[in-house]
């Protein structure tokens, strides 16, 4: 097959028809329109309104009938299902996002490298990670104790 520079598809990228998305899931032409209708698979337009599906979407499509005959599920209970995993991957991604600016603000404010507590004396010390405060100076004070009698 010859290659065009600069162009490789991927699972996104609509270039099945109706008919021959239909075919590659093991389904109908008429099933494809309903499940676009209702939500479950939305392929790609054409600017004169046609349907592309991408590979993404013919195993989208191939989970649904799994789901449909092998488990029982239905319609809107995989509606439910693929809206709530999407919602998962929008939070994974929010963490990620998240977690990257926290490690940058960390490196921004050396965080990572020191750490504080508090000195013998009351004060406030910056240490580095696995260094303590010093140690108290031994104590020339005397303390006297009588047991009340």
């Amino acid at each position: 097959m010859a290659r065009v520079s600069g162009f490789s598809p991927d699972d996104e990228t609509p270039v099945f028809v109706i008919s021959v998305a239909a075919e590659l899931a093991g389904m109908h032409a008429q099933t494809l329109r309903q499940y676009d209708r209702i939500g479950l698979v939305t392929p790609s337009r054409t600017r004169g309104g046609g349907r592309r599906y991408s590979a993404a979407d013919v195993a989208r499509l191939r989970e649904v009938q799994r789901l449909s005959q092998d488990e029982g599920v239905s319609l809107a209970a995989m509606a439910r299902i693929f809206e709530l995993e999407h919602q998962v991957d929008a939070l994974r991604d929010r963490v990620a996002e998240l977690s990257d600016e926290l490690d940058s603000a960390r490196a921004a404010l050396g965080q990572g490298s020191r750490f504080f507590a508090v000195g013998s004396g009351g004060d406030i010390v910056a240490l580095r990670h696995g260094q303590r405060p010093r140690p108290r100076s031994a104590s020339q004070a005397i303390v006297l104790w009588e047991p009340r009698g």
